[in-house]
C-alpha cells in the first residue's frame, strides 16, 4: 500500500512539473528604441525627410522670390496684369501647398509601413524565441506598465536585443548593457 501511495505520489510531481510554466517579459520600449535596424530606419528616413524638405525650401524661396518682384513691379502694372499675376501667384501657391501635403503623405505613409513591418518582425523574432527556448509566455512591458512586477530574471529584453541586432548586423553593447558593465 505505501509503495503504490509513493508511485502515484511520484506520477503526481512528475506531472505537476511537467505542467509548470516558463514565462519572461520583454521591455518593448527598450526594444524598439535600441534595435540597430529600427535606428537605422530612422536615421534614413530623417535623412529622407531632411532632403525633401530642403528641396520644397528652394522651390517655396524660389516662389517667395517671384512674389516680391510682383509686388516691386505691381504699382507700374495695369489693373489686369496684376489681376492675372495675382491668380498666378495664388494657383502656384496651392500647388505648392498640395505638393508638400502628398509628399509630406508619403513619407508618412512609406515610414509607417516599414515601422509596421519591423514591429511585426520583432514580433515574430520573440515568438520564435520563446518556441525556441521553450516559453509558455513571454509578456510585453512598455512605459504604461504592463507588468507592475516581475521575479529578478524574468527580463529577457537584452538577450533577444542583442539576438536580434547580431541577426541584423553585428552586436553593438546597447546603453543599458554599458550601464551594467560599469557597475
Amino acid at each position: 500500500m505505501i509503495k503504490r501511495f509513493i508511485g502515484i505520489a511520484a506520477v503526481a510531481i512528475l506531472m505537476a512539473s511537467c505542467n509548470e510554466q516558463k514565462t519572461a517579459y520583454v521591455d518593448t520600449t527598450v526594444l524598439i528604441k535600441e534595435y540597430k535596424e529600427m535606428k537605422d530606419v530612422e536615421a534614413q528616413f530623417t535623412s529622407k525627410s531632411d532632403s525633401v524638405r530642403q528641396q520644397l525650401d528652394s522651390v517655396a524661396k524660389v516662389f517667395q522670390q517671384e512674389v516680391q518682384e510682383y509686388q516691386s513691379q505691381m504699382n507700374s502694372m495695369s489693373e489686369s496684369q496684376r489681376k492675372a499675376k495675382e491668380q498666378e501667384l495664388m494657383q502656384k501657391q496651392q500647388m505648392l501647398q498640395q505638393q508638400q501635403q502628398m509628399v509630406g503623405n508619403r513619407l508618412r505613409e512609406e515610414s509607417n509601413t516599414v515601422m509596421d513591418s519591423l514591429v511585426t518582425k520583432i514580433k515574430d523574432y520573440v515568438k520564435d524565441y520563446g518556441k525556441d527556448n521553450n516559453y509558455t509566455y513571454i509578456f510585453g512591458s512598455n512605459e504604461s506598465a504592463n507588468i507592475m512586477y516581475a521575479e529578478e530574471g524574468l527580463d529577457i529584453t537584452q538577450e533577444i536585443l542583442s539576438e536580434l541586432n547580431e541577426e541584423y548586423g553585428g552586436v553593438e553593447e546597447t546603453e543599458t548593457e554599458e550601464a551594467t558593465n560599469e557597475d
